[in-house]
């Protein structure tokens, strides 16, 4: 039976840009960069989880995609229409603050939700739209 979750891809529109915010601006730390040919398998994930990996996908047809599916995509990344999370901080005003001031583009600052998490959102260089969670003490 299936027993963790290994690998997740977000989709980009461009590696080394996504690979910049990944790393810089939100710190995740360089797992693999390999290259076959024209495709290129680039992953980062967190030091304290190192069994979990996000794989970072560009959006360009080939075996997987026509153009047109990449033009659809594309659109929907851009768009904010995609994403991942939630992310989780032990304080989501603090990380606010300290993204905010690396560059990253909020959506909403903290704002206290009635199910249970303090959440703001905000968006990767592609467009994806995540959420950055904090558990409120029960």
């Amino acid at each position: 039976m299936i027993n963790r979750l290994s690998v997740t891809t977000i989709w980009v529109t461009d590696l080394n840009e996504a690979l910049r915010f990944y790393t810089e601006k939100l710190g995740f730390e360089l797992r693999a960069d390999v290259s076959n040919g024209d495709y290129r398998w680039l992953t980062v994930g967190l030091k304290d989880q190192p069994d979990i990996e996000i794989h970072l996908e560009a959006l360009k047809a080939g075996a997987r995609f026509s153009q047109e599916d990449v033009d659809h995509l594309t659109k929907l990344v851009t768009a904010g229409k995609l994403g991942s999370g939630p992310w989780k901080t032990d304080d989501c005003q603090k990380t606010y603050e300290t993204l905010k001031a690396k560059g990253v583009e909020f959506l909403q600052p903290p704002t206290d939700r009635p199910y249970g998490i303090i959440e703001a959102v905000f968006k990767d260089n592609s467009g994806n739209v995540m959420v950055l969670a904090q558990d409120k003490v029960r």
